[in-house]
């Protein structure tokens, strides 16, 4: 599950991410029963979800024109680029603006509101989980333009697969009010990697020292309350 130290990419070859590397290599086996909770449960809640995924994907197509899933390209583990599963809860093209969403934001559609607010648009990332793309917990997938941005320190977190949830994500589950504070001041990019990317990789960081499946059962209880 982790590769050899000197298999990893270059990008991943560096004094600050050597030691969060040897945190994990440590933890083979949890790595291992981590990829099997990912694997069962997933499974378990695509069967029991499959009526919402139906009854969803009526209504965004009814509601507006274009697909039921959204699929953007994410960086996950070592670097490796995969295509996001979410609801579509905004217009066709809204990515070729700015990446980042802001209150009444005009993009979104009207059945998107509410299923953004609810958050069960990343319901479809339990298909990203099941083929191994993502992990339920873990740092959240950026874009690439993001991840190029990465210090060697924060490139430690491409050593484990991208989460659907995590302690970073519960404590910035508001973003948009960070944004709306300097909006004024800055770029909405420039808000996101000053202002909130380089705070959510703290949390990140350290969820590798104590990732555990008891810190993971924690984190995913934590974010359904």
């Amino acid at each position: 599950m982790l590769k050899k130290y000197d298999d990893l990419p270059n990008i991943l070859k560096n004094k600050d991410t050597k030691k969060y590397y040897d945190i994990l290599h440590k933890k083979r086996g949890y790595l291992l029963l981590k990829r099997i909770f990912d694997i069962i449960l997933s499974t378990i809640l695509l069967v029991i979800l499959l009526p919402v995924f139906i009854i969803l994907g009526i209504i965004i197509k009814i509601d507006s024109k274009g697909p039921i899933f959204y699929r953007q390209e994410r960086v996950t583990k070592y670097g490796k680029i995969f295509k996001i599963f979410k609801f579509r809860t905004m217009i066709v093209d809204a990515d070729k603006g700015s990446l980042i969403t802001v209150n009444e934001d005009d993009r979104v559609t009207r059945i998107g509101k509410k299923i953004r607010n609810s958050r069960i648009d990343e319901i479809p990332q339990l298909i990203n989980i099941l083929i191994g793309d993502m992990s339920f917990v873990g740092t959240r997938p950026e874009v690439k333009k993001y991840v190029d941005l990465y210090t060697d320190e924060m490139m430690a977190t491409l050593l484990m697969p991208a989460g659907v949830t995590s302690r970073a994500s519960i404590n910035y589950k508001d973003e948009s009010k960070i944004i709306e504070k300097y909006i004024n001041k800055m770029s909405i990019d420039d808000i996101y990697v000053k202002k909130i990317l380089k705070e959510k990789m703290k949390y990140n960081l350290e969820y590798i020292k104590k990732c555990s499946i008891i810190e993971d059962i924690k984190i995913c209880i934590k974010t359904i309350l």
